[in-house]
């Protein structure tokens, strides 16, 4: 069951519509909040497109973004009827469980297909003592992130480890192991791929030279193949 969003009425929030796998999310409109009908549904003013009000559509996943605290927030649902309270008229949002986060990228993520191995923290070691990752196809990747293709299904929140290949025979793209990350969104792949699930992995740095090692890295990646 979803948490209790706890935002006041007449927030702003930002909106846009899933434009579908590796597209992302441009929030373009905006509307307010209206309230909380219960942990699994809100209300909203319904968005103005050219000065009209906005079609409802109930199969176009919604993601809304707003600030509390300073602090950026999001959560994501379906318009699935119209309500009128007094002179107003809201969407029904029916909420769901997808917590994706909405960083502010320093970093521009490049499209680069990259054979990765993931394994989670943990797992136990196998006979020979060691801990045998399985292995992933990156979207793309940043100095702050990857989007990884996998099969296996990680929730958001837990952390993972991943080793990068090397590319090419530079030492900027050598190979880079043991990353530590942590999933921030997940969902499965699109009919037809070779993996069952995509997700969206913030890297975890201990200190500054391991940021610049990736820097270097996804640089070197960016030059060789005209990125």
């Amino acid at each position: 069951m979803a948490e209790a969003l706890n935002i006041r009425r007449g927030t702003r929030l930002q909106l846009g519509f899933d434009q579908g796998f590796g597209k992302g999310v441009e929030f373009t409109m905006f509307c307010t909040f209206g309230k909380e009908i219960n942990e699994a549904a809100v209300l909203v003013s319904i968005p103005l497109k050219d000065g009209k009000p906005l079609d409802l559509d109930e199969n176009r996943k919604i993601y809304f973004k707003y600030e509390a605290g300073g602090e950026l927030k999001s959560f994501a649902g379906y318009a699935d009827d119209e309500v009128k309270e007094g002179i107003r008229t809201y969407w029904k949002i029916r909420r769901v469980n997808d917590q994706r986060r909405f960083y502010q990228r320093a970093d521009k993520r490049i499209k680069a297909a990259l054979k990765v191995e993931y394994k989670q923290n943990t797992w136990e070691p196998d006979s020979d003592g060691r801990i045998h990752g399985n292995e992933g196809m990156s979207l793309d990747i940043s100095a702050g992130g990857i989007a990884l293709y996998l099969n296996r299904h990680f929730d958001v929140g837990e952390f993972c480890e991943i080793n990068l290949p090397r590319v090419g025979t530079d030492p900027e793209g050598g190979a880079i192991d043991d990353v530590v990350g942590v999933v921030c969104w997940n969902r499965e792949a699109p009919k037809g791929s070779l993996y069952r699930n995509v997700c969206g992995i913030q890297f975890k740095y201990s200190d500054g030279s391991e940021r610049e090692r990736m820097q270097e890295y996804v640089e070197y990646i960016k030059k060789k193949f005209k990125l």
